[in-house]
Parts: C-alpha cells; sequence; structure tokens
C-alpha cells in the first residue's frame, strides 16, 4: 500500500507525515492544544493532513490525547478523538494502531479503546528495530521522553500502558518545550547562590532553550504561560520570573544560569533513566535529541546515526513517520 498517512494526535499537538517509496518523509505538525477547544479537534486534523497534499490517502493513526483532563477518562478521549478523526477526513480508509503492534479498523479501536490509548512509542520502535537490532531508542519530544529497548531486533519494552511505562522507566515525563521549570528544578543559581523557585508556571523548558540557542522559534511548537512570544525579551522575561523577578533585578548571567540548570537537571533525568536500562547504544530523536545525546555522553555511550526515515526532521514527528512506513505493510 503506498501513500499512506501516519497521523499522531496529540493533546498539544497534531503531526502527520508520508513517506514516499524514496524512504524520504514529507511531515506536517501543528501547536493544538485540546483542553482549550475540544471541539476543534477536527479542523485541526484536516489542516495538518491536508498539508501533505494526498488526497483520499489511507490514514494509519495514533492518539496520546485521551490523556487530557478535558475528557472524564481515556475511555472518552479515545472516543471523542475517532469521532474527530472520522468526521475530519470523510472518505478515508482509517486504522488506529494498538499497544500490542497492529493496525485495526476504527470499530476495533472503539471497542477497545485502552489498548489504543498512547500506544506512539511501539511505532517509533518497531521502525526503529527493522535495521538496528541492540540499542535503546530514546525520543525526547515537547512533553516526555520515551526510552525503548530494542534487542535481537525486537522490541523489549516491559511496559505497555503509560503506567506501566513510568514504572519502569520507560517514560521520563519531561521534555524540551512544554515541561514547566518549577517541575525541572527547585533551585537554580542567582548571583552565585542557590535560590528557590516559584511553584508556579512561569516558564517552560523552550524558554531555557530560546535563550541558550538549542532551539529555534520554529522548532517551538508550543504555547508560552504568559501567551506571548518567542522573543529574546518575551523568554527572558519568563525566565526572571522563575524566580520571583524582572530582569532588570538580576545581573548579568543569572538567565543564562537558570537556563542552564534546567537543562542540566534535564540530562541527569534522562541519563538516570538510560542507567536503569543498561544499552549498549542509543538512537536519539525528537525535538529534544540534543539531551539525549548529552546524557548518552553522560552515561559514556554511543549515539547511532541508523533511525533511517526518523533521521533529521523526521524524528521530530516519530510517530506519525512510523505509522506511515508500518501502514504500507
Amino acid at each position: 500500500m503506498d501513500g499512506v498517512v501516519g497521523l499522531d494526535i496529540g493533546g498539544a499537538n497534531t503531526k502527520a507525515a508520508v513517506v514516499g517509496e524514496d524512504g524520504v518523509p514529507r511531515v506536517a505538525s501543528a501547536p493544538y492544544e485540546i483542553w482549550r477547544n475540544p471541539e476543534s479537534l477536527g479542523p485541526a486534523i484536516a489542516g495538518v493532513v491536508d498539508r501533505l497534499d494526498v488526497p483520499g490517502a489511507p490514514v494509519a493513526l495514533t492518539t496520546t490525547a485521551e490523556l487530557s483532563d478535558v475528557f472524564a477518562s481515556k475511555r472518552e478521549g479515545v472516543a471523542r478523538v475517532l469521532d474527530a478523526a472520522q468526521t475530519a477526513l470523510p472518505g478515508r480508509e482509517l486504522r488506529v494502531f494498538t499497544t500490542a503492534g497492529a493496525l485495526v479498523p476504527v470499530g476495533a479501536a472503539r471497542e477497545r479503546p485502552l489498548e489504543v490509548a498512547a500506544a506512539n512509542w511501539l511505532a517509533s520502535a518497531l521502525l526503529v528495530a527493522r535495521t538496528v537490532t541492540d540499542a535503546i531508542l530514546v525520543d525526547c519530544g515537547g512533553t516526555t521522553t520515551d526510552l525503548i529497548p530494542i534487542a535481537g531486533g525486537e522490541v523489549v519494552a516491559r511496559g505497555r500502558t503509560d503506567l506501566e511505562r513510568l514504572r519502569h522507566g520507560e517514560l521520563v515525563y519531561t521534555g524540551a518545550l512544554r515541561t514547566n521549570v518549577a517541575a525541572i528544578v527547585q533551585h537554580v543559581p542567582i548571583g552565585g547562590e542557590e535560590c528557590p523557585v516559584a511553584a508556579e508556571l512561569f516558564a517552560i523548558s523552550a524558554d531555557a532553550y530560546l535563550l541558550l540557542g538549542r532551539l529555534t522559534p520554529e522548532q517551538c511548537t508550543c504555547s508560552f504561560p504568559d501567551g506571548r512570544g518567542t522573543s529574546p525579551g518575551d523568554v527572558r522575561a519568563r525566565l526572571a520570573r522563575v524566580v520571583c523577578a524582572d530582569p532588570e533585578q538580576l545581573a548579568d548571567g543569572d538567565l543564562e544560569a537558570i537556563a542552564a540548570a534546567v537543562e542540566a537537571a534535564q540530562v541527569v533525568a534522562i541519563a538516570g533513566a538510560l542507567e536503569r536500562h543498561e544499552p549498549r547504544s542509543v538512537v536519539a530523536v525528537g525535538v529534544g535529541a540534543f539531551l539525549v545525546r548529552e546524557a548518552a555522553e553522560r552515561c559514556g555511550l554511543s549515539v547511532r546515526d541508523d533511525a533511517g526515515p526518523l533521521s533529521g526532521p523526521g524524528g521530530d514527528v516519530a510517530a506519525a513517520v512510523a505509522l506511515s512506513v508500518l501502514g504500507r505493510g
């Protein structure tokens, strides 16, 4: 089957991809925070898929949006996501990815909603396992970091649900864009001394990496706590509020020190998860792949560059790219 659209419907971003016979992915992504306006999910899906310009192509989809607290339960969330997808993509064949690694019709997905919730990590791992026999795939996205062991060309993750994966160190709830700085660090250096941070949503990880130059504004497909943008002034104001200040109240270098502390803490968190698995090597993908590389270096591990279609920009929409490939059979 040619021209399958891979669709990853998240709570904060909607991502789509199609991989041609040449193995090169075309990708589209748009921020969409489902808790703000759940009724607009259908148009968000249609808009992203339409950007790929493959009218009528079948769709293989996965969802993590069901975890949003706008829904009373994951069962309700899955049903609402499937409703939106069917409304947005009329006339297309839709199949839904499960935590068992299968693509099933929408009717079957509705009957087994907990088996299709948060299965996107497995799609990426199955694709990588086709070419990488022994490694750990680490996908650091905007919100979370997935660590998926591969051995003998098989995915050997212990967990399947998010709960199981959290318990086994296969899901770390830290990401390069949306994570609240106050959830990453409790103290930051100000004037060379440790200062507690405010337990408020004043700044997010994207602010740290914009200030440090690790990410570009174009990579920051997220909204910011104050509703403002990615200009240096906006970024500096948000980071200053982490310690209840304005930039003018801080000395030169203090904001950079805050951002560096955020990066160091996220690297430590990912490295700690890696150490639980003792992998031989790491495949790093996602918008936060730079954090994974730093964590791997901290653990003395090599980072592989053979992620196939997930190398480069494809890694930022890894599940969508993987589903486009897996959907062809």
